[in-house]
C-alpha cells in the first residue's frame, strides 16, 4: 500500500492551496481516508476525514468552514483543499487510510499513512 502526499508549498496568510494524495494497491473504494497535521514540536493531529463513498465528512474545529476533503474513487485519490490559510496551519500534513472505519478523528484507526507534504503560511 503506497500514499502518497502532494501539493504542499510556501504561502501567504489568507491563500488557498491543495493537496492531494494518491492510493495505490489497495481497494480505494473500501477505506476511509483522512488528513492529518503535525506541527513542529507538536503531536499529530486531526485534520478531516471521509468514508469510503464521499457520504459523510468530518472536520476539526480549528479548520471547519475553511478546508474540504474530497475523495475520487475513480483516481484513487483524496484531496483536501484550503483556504484562508493562517500561520498557524503552518505543518507537514499526511494522508491516512483505514480499513475498518467508516470516518474517525482517532489516529488508531488509520492503518497506512503517506509521507507527509509540508505546508508553510507566512504572516
Amino acid at each position: 500500500v503506497q500514499l502518497q502526499a502532494s501539493g504542499g508549498g510556501l504561502v501567504h496568510t489568507g491563500d488557498s492551496l491543495r493537496l492531494s494524495c494518491a492510493a495505490s494497491g489497495l481497494p480505494f473504494n473500501q477505506w476511509s481516508m483522512a488528513w492529518f497535521r503535525q506541527a513542529p514540536g507538536n503531536e499529530r493531529e486531526f485534520v478531516a476525514s471521509i468514508d469510503r463513498s464521499a457520504s459523510n465528512t468530518l472536520y476539526a474545529d480549528s479548520v471547519k468552514g475553511r478546508f474540504t476533503i474530497a475523495r475520487d474513487n475513480e483516481t484513487n485519490t483524496a484531496s483536501l483543499q484550503m483556504h484562508r490559510l493562517k500561520p498557524e496551519d503552518t505543518a507537514v500534513y499526511y494522508c491516512a487510510a483505514g480499513r475498518w472505519t467508516l470516518i474517525s478523528h482517532y489516529r488508531s484507526a488509520y492503518d497506512h499513512w503517506g509521507q507527509g507534504t509540508l505546508v508553510t503560511v507566512s504572516s
